[in-house]
């Protein structure tokens, strides 16, 4: 039997830079968080989805579409990422054996690259394996379930990176062929992201 693995989805956030829920931008047919967990539905390494919203809640539960996930409110969004961790991981099916973290700002991360990085977790059982975009390290990030405790103790942003960081004999990274994939804090880094999708040539 294979060792079950629970993708965890961090979109808590305030968008402060933003000024508005980056979880419901616009992108395509869906919105920003809508396309991230689209993705993570449709891997099939994953046999669960997290997903910790927090600020603007009810509106995100009302237009975005996360059917087939499990959706868990973190109250203390405002405390940093360290807070989402806490609230996700207290939400793990008890026979996770390791979680895939991925940023619900970041749709470019798809299906084939969470398969891929959780496909080589199953092989190596590494206590990290995270994704190598041309040599730069990004999610998804996978955890054995020996650091779930050291992730909740975390405080403050940056959390998962603090222990990447700080054991750096830990990590398997995992090359993806393909540039690192955008994120959305503030009204450029979207409007990239959209020409992206779009295509130089429309």
């Amino acid at each position: 039997m294979r060792p079950f693995v629970s993708g965890l989805v961090l979109a808590a956030g305030g968008s402060t830079r933003l000024g508005q829920p980056k979880q419901l931008l616009p992108l395509g047919p869906t919105t920003l968080l809508g396309g991230v967990v689209s993705e993570a539905k449709a891997a099939s390494a994953l046999d669960e989805v997290v997903v910790v919203i927090g600020a603007a809640a009810a509106e995100v539960r009302r237009r975005v579409d996360l059917r087939g996930a499990k959706v868990v409110e973190n109250p203390a969004f405002g405390h940093g990422c360290a807070s989402s961790y806490r609230a996700g991981i207290g939400a793990l099916d008890a026979r996770a054996e390791a979680v895939a973290v991925l940023l619900g700002d970041q749709p470019g991360v798809d299906r084939a690259v969470i398969d891929t990085i959780v496909n080589e977790w199953r092989r190596t059982r590494d206590r990290i394996v995270l994704a190598s975009y041309d040599a730069r390290e990004g999610h998804p990030i996978v955890f054995s379930r020996v650091l779930f405790e050291p992730l909740v103790a975390l405080r403050g942003d940056k959390a998962a990176w603090k222990i990447v960081d700080a054991h750096r004999d830990w990590i398997r990274p995992v090359s993806v062929n393909r540039p690192h994939p955008r994120d959305v804090n503030t009204r450029r880094e979207y409007e990239a992201l959209l020409r992206d999708a779009v295509g130089p040539d429309a």
